[in-house]
C-alpha cells in the first residue's frame, strides 16, 4: 500500500508539526507533500529529514517570507498537488490539506486540527484584531473569505474519513461540514518538560528557582492567543510576577501594557522554556484553543494551569471540582475573570499536586496517538478493500 502525507504547509516546528512528525514515524515509507517547505535543517531532522514534494507556491521569489499573504491561491496550490498514484492519502490539516485531489480508489482520511478558522468560528475577530473590517479593504477581504469557506466545506467532501484533534473540534467540522468524525488527540510527551525536582537538580546559571513565584505563559503573540489580557490583569496585580515566553505582530502592543512586574523574554531555546515552565507557580492561558499542547507540556512539567474553560482546555485539565485537579478553569475571557482565578488559585493551591498534573498528561502519549490512528486507519482500509475489490 502506497501512503501520501498532505500537510498545509511547513516552515515553522508548532504543535502541528509534532503531530506529523508521529503520523510520519507510523507510515514511515509514506511521501510527504506540502504548499511549501521551509523548514529549517534542525526542525527537518525531526522529520526524519523527509523533504515535502511541494505546490508552485515554493518557486515564488517571495515565498519563504510571504507565501502566507497568497491565501487565495491556496486551494488551486493544494489542488495542484498529484497524489494520484497512491491507495490511501492522510491530509494533515487545519486549513487546505484536506481539499487535495483524491479519486474514487484511493481512501481518504483527514487528520484535522480544525475547519479553517479565518474562514469560519474565529472570522470576523481576525479582521477586527487586524483592522481589516472596515471600508473597501475590509469589503474584498470578506469576500475573499467568503469563496474560501464555499471551498472548503465543498472540499471536505473528498474526505471520506475525519479525524478530529478533540471534541470541541469534532462538534466544529459536524457544524461547519456535515460530518462526524472520530476523536484521537494529539500526542504530548510525558516527558516534554523537566518536573521542577529535576530543573533544581541541574546547574544552569540562567534558569529560574525551582517552582518560584513567577507565573508564566508561553504562546505566540497574536490577537487570538489574547495574551493581551493575562498582561492586563498581572498590571492589576503589582506584586505578582509574569513571565511571557514567545513572539509575534502583537509583541509591541503588549510591551506597551504591560507593567513593572512582566518580563516579556521572546522566543528563547527549548530547554530554556521547558525550566520556566517546571519552576512556575502556575502557568496562565487565555486562548480559547482547539487542543492546547503549551497547558500539557506545563503539566508535563508538574506545574498547574489556569486556563480559559472554552475549547480544548475542557479536556485536556482538571479543574477544582475534580478530586485530583490539575489546575483552574474560569469561565470569562476578560482580565477580570484572569485576576479571580488568580485568586481561586493562590486560595487552592495546596490541592494541586504535580504528581497528579504529570499523570494527566499521559493520557496523551505519543505510543497512544499512533496505535490509536494506525487502528483506526487500518479498520477503514479494510472496508474501502473489501468494497474496492467488488467494483
Amino acid at each position: 500500500m502506497r501512503v501520501a502525507i498532505v500537510h498545509d504547509w511547513l516552515d515553522t516546528w508548532r504543535g502541528g508539526e509534532c503531530t506529523l512528525a508521529e503520523i510520519c514515524s507510523t507510515y514511515g515509507d509514506a511521501q510527504l507533500f506540502a504548499l511549501v517547505d521551509f523548514l529549517s535543517d534542525a526542525d527537518r531532522s525531526k522529520l526524519g529529514g523527509r523533504r515535502a514534494v511541494t505546490s508552485f507556491l515554493q518557486r515564488l521569489p517571495f515565498a519563504r517570507r510571504g507565501f502566507r499573504n497568497l491565501l487565495p491561491l491556496f486551494p488551486r496550490a493544494i489542488e495542484s498537488l498529484d497524489v494520484s498514484a497512491f491507495d490511501l492519502v492522510i491530509s494533515s490539516s487545519h486549513a487546505v490539506a484536506k481539499g487535495v485531489r483524491t479519486h474514487r480508489r484511493q481512501l481518504h482520511v483527514c487528520y484535522c486540527y480544525t475547519p479553517m478558522r479565518y474562514a469560519w468560528d474565529l472570522r470576523e475577530q481576525y479582521l477586527r484584531q487586524t483592522g481589516m473590517d472596515r471600508g473597501p479593504r475590509g469589503w474584498l477581504v470578506r469576500r475573499t473569505l467568503d469563496r474560501l469557506r464555499a471551498w472548503d466545506r465543498a472540499a471536505s467532501e473528498r474526505v471520506d474519513h475525519f479525524i478530529a484533534i478533540s471534541q470541541h473540534i469534532a462538534a466544529r467540522i459536524r457544524r461547519c461540514y456535515g460530518r462526524e468524525s472520530t476523536v484521537i488527540y494529539p500526542p504530548v510527551a510525558a516527558a516534554a518538560a523537566t518536573p521542577a525536582a529535576t530543573v533544581a537538580a541541574t546547574p544552569a546559571p540562567d534558569r529560574p528557582p525551582a517552582r518560584g513565584p513567577a507565573y508564566v505563559t508561553v504562546s505566540q503573540l497574536v490577537p487570538y492567543k489574547r495574551v493581551d489580557l493575562i498582561v492586563e490583569a498581572f498590571r492589576r496585580l503589582p506584586e505578582r510576577e509574569l513571565v511571557v515566553i514567545g513572539d509575534g505582530p502583537e509583541r509591541a502592543r503588549i510591551e506597551a501594557i504591560a507593567g513593572p512586574n512582566v518580563r516579556l523574554l521572546g522566543r528563547v531555546p527549548d530547554r530554556e522554556r521547558d525550566r520556566w515552565l517546571a519552576g512556575a507557580r502556575a502557568f496562565v492561558f487565555a486562548a480559547e484553543e482547539d487542543f492546547g499542547i503549551a497547558p500539557l507540556e506545563a503539566q508535563s512539567a508538574g506545574t498547574p494551569v489556569i486556563a480559559l474553560a472554552r475549547g480544548g482546555a475542557l479536556e485536556t485539565i482538571r479543574g477544582l471540582d475534580d478530586a485530583a485537579p490539575t489546575g483552574v478553569l474560569y469561565a470569562d475571557q476578560t482580565a477580570d475573570a484572569i485576576v479571580d482565578a488568580l485568586h481561586a488559585f493562590e486560595a487552592n493551591q495546596a490541592r494541586i499536586q504535580s504528581p497528579a498534573c504529570v499523570e494527566n498528561v499521559r493520557r496523551f502519549d505519543p505510543q497512544r496517538f499512533r496505535r490509536e490512528l494506525a487502528g483506526f486507519v487500518d479498520a477503514r482500509w479494510t472496508e474501502f478493500a473489501g468494497r474496492r475489490a467488488l467494483q
